[in-house]
């Protein structure tokens, strides 16, 4: 009698009930499985239960090699019944052909058939912080080296400045600056007007309300009027700015422009920076004054002093320094937020999720590096216009 070895395996076609979808084989001591016929959805119809059940069977076996070449037609119905025999992840030993390969990765992106005996990343409290950091240290490299390019093209404008796009910085600079006058000029005299008046209220307890003056002048001159100015500017025309950049990646227009040999940072980027750079200043100036207007006439109808007066010991309260340190304030935050969303626009991939992502990151980070930029000016210029 003749004993069969355990590891030997049926090869006889015409006894197996599922020959036509797979063949199981042994060469060199290797067990094969071996898919065959069409595995679409007209073709499956009748057979997907059993032919799931057998070959989840077969994937059990973690030694198992298995051979998707002889596969002639694989639609995404037969793809996804390849992945759920495979309890949603690879086997270790698997051959594909390459145009079959693109149709799995797509099931692997999906969260939805992640595999629930996956094992669990124990270390997630490590690798989470270092992804980021390394993010942070993309995005920080992508900055400087769209900065160094920056400094490129101006230096290349310089020697020819017939060059210069004069229209897109004018464009520019009508989108960034005139057209933020009104909503500027809104919330800066609403936030003048709370200002002034929690001030004086303080203020009369004390009897000191002359120096609501002094309150005002700084903190709008100094502080308040850059900030406000900068943050609607990255929530308003920064956004804008990354959407543009994105939607010409997603309609394949920055494609075209690399076609015909344009530059994308001395066309596009180059003239919003400069661009935001020149408006910012002057959003800046109009904020604070618009504010200034605010509190003037909430400290008239609650202190009763008159706006003449206001006006004439204005100079006297705050050095003229302050009003320097906010242009300079602005002029730099503006250029940083141009060059954020310009960054994260050129960044954006070819598809709609990603254009969202973008605009998104782009408004936050600007805020972030605003609020930076106005940390690292008070500390720098903590003893300039001070008394």
């Amino acid at each position: 009698m003749i004993e069969r070895k355990p590891n030997s395996i049926q090869t006889d076609a015409a006894r197996h009930p599922m020959s036509q979808w797979y063949q199981l084989r042994t060469d060199d001591g290797v067990c094969r499985i071996m898919l065959t016929g069409n595995y679409t959805y007209t073709a499956l119809l009748r057979q997907f239960a059993a032919l799931m059940q057998e070959l989840s069977s077969h994937a059990r076996n973690q030694e198992l090699y298995w051979d998707l070449t002889g596969i002639q037609q694989l639609d995404s119905i037969g793809t996804a019944l390849l992945w759920h025999a495979w309890q949603a992840h690879r086997p270790a030993q698997l051959l594909l052909r390459p145009e079959h390969e693109t149709m799995f990765e797509r099931f692997e992106r999906l969260p939805g058939y992640r595999s629930e005996n996956r094992v669990r990343e124990w270390l997630g409290f490590v690798t989470k912080p270092g992804k980021h950091a390394l993010l942070l240290w993309t995005h920080a490299v992508g900055l400087i080296a769209l900065i160094g390019q920056l400094l490129l093209d101006v230096l290349y404008l310089l020697r020819h400045p017939i060059y210069i796009p004069w229209r897109e910085i004018s464009a520019n600079l009508y989108r960034t600056g005139a057209q933020a006058l009104g909503i500027t000029a809104l919330v800066g005299f609403l936030i003048g007007i709370v200002l002034s008046y929690l001030s004086s209220r303080q203020l009369q307890m004390f009897g000191a309300d002359i120096f609501i003056i002094n309150i005002l002048g700084f903190s709008i001159i100094r502080e308040l009027g850059p900030m406000l100015a900068a943050i609607l500017v990255a929530g308003r025309s920064g956004s804008s700015m990354t959407a543009q950049l994105g939607v010409m990646r997603v309609t394949q227009e920055l494609d075209a422009l690399t076609v015909m040999g344009i530059s994308h940072s001395l066309r596009l980027v180059l003239p919003k920076v400069l661009g935001l750079g020149i408006a910012m200043p002057l959003l800046v100036m109009w904020t604070s004054a618009i504010a200034l207007l605010g509190g003037m006439v909430a400290a008239e109808l609650q202190l009763g002093l008159s706006v003449r007066y206001f006006l004439s010991e204005l100079p006297d309260a705050v050095p003229i320094a302050n009003l320097w340190l906010g242009l300079g304030k602005g002029v730099v935050c503006g250029m940083a937020i141009a060059l954020v969303a310009c960054h994260f626009g050129l960044r954006i991939k070819p598809n709609t999720e990603s254009l969202g992502e973008g605009t998104t990151s782009s408004v936050v980070t600007a805020i972030t590096m605003v609020i930076v930029i106005d940390a690292i000016f008070a500390m720098m210029f903590s003893d300039v216009g001070l008394y």
